[in-house]
């Protein structure tokens, strides 16, 4: 049974997430503003967050950071239509995804699955017991099997989809994947406006791989096409 935070200050919505989530045989944790959020994260084993952004006394963004500084499971924002620049912020500091408001239950369910598919197999709980070898290129070396990451020999904490992205691109050196192909093989859903996302996460993974983001030695971007690993 997987463990979901719903973290919103809006009680009927905490409580009609509650009903949807429950029905599906989720265990749920509920809280009303980021505070509640980051002791019962710290209280107990929480498989994925639900985050309202705009909340008193520790919004969701500010706690979605705090919580990047020590778990990476994943966080889909609550966010309302007029906040935009919200999401890409979102994004930018470590959300996995985010739902707009009003949300179609059926779309918050399909989402949730999604995160945690891809939680238990592409991040810290690997439950398919497959080893489909090492991956390498120059310094990075990916464990697919015990799903991690090195660095010249120094470990890299990735989130599950910077690891999702970052092994399509170590199975396929010097292939040039447009932000689509990424988003529909990654995300597994249709890739409409799915440029901002993808290229959060590739910041991110820079970031975390290169020791110069600013001009990468391993994900190059081919202008007007997309993305592709170097070959080292």
């Amino acid at each position: 049974m997987y463990n979901i935070l719903i973290c919103d200050d809006d009680r009927d919505i905490v409580s009609a997430l509650d009903i949807y989530l429950s029905s599906e045989g989720y265990q749920t944790f509920l809280a009303y503003d980021g505070q509640q959020a980051l002791r019962m994260v710290q209280e107990n084993d929480i498989h994925l967050i639900l985050m309202d952004v705009m909340m008193p006394n520790l919004d969701g963004i500010r706690a979605t950071a705090r919580l990047r500084e020590s778990c990476n499971v994943p966080i889909i924002l609550l966010t309302a239509k007029s906040e935009d620049a919200d999401k890409v912020l979102g994004l930018n500091i470590g959300a996995d995804d985010y739902v707009t408001k009003p949300f179609n239950p059926m779309e918050v369910m399909a989402r949730v699955k999604s995160q945690l598919r891809r939680y238990t197999t592409l991040g810290g709980r690997n439950i398919s017991g497959q080893d489909d070898g090492l991956l390498k290129n120059g310094g990075i070396a990916m464990d697919d099997a015990a799903k991690t990451v090195t660095v010249d020999g120094e470990p890299v904490n990735l989130t599950p989809l910077e690891f999702s992205i970052l092994r399509l691109l170590l199975r396929h050196p010097g292939q040039v994947f447009s932000t689509a192909q990424i988003y529909e093989q990654v995300w597994n859903d249709p890739a409409y406006g799915s440029e901002n996302t993808v290229a959060v996460h590739i910041r991110h993974l820079r970031e975390k791989l290169e020791i110069d983001p600013g001009n990468p030695r391993y994900i190059k971007v081919v202008w007007g096409l997309g993305y592709k690993m170097e070959k080292i």
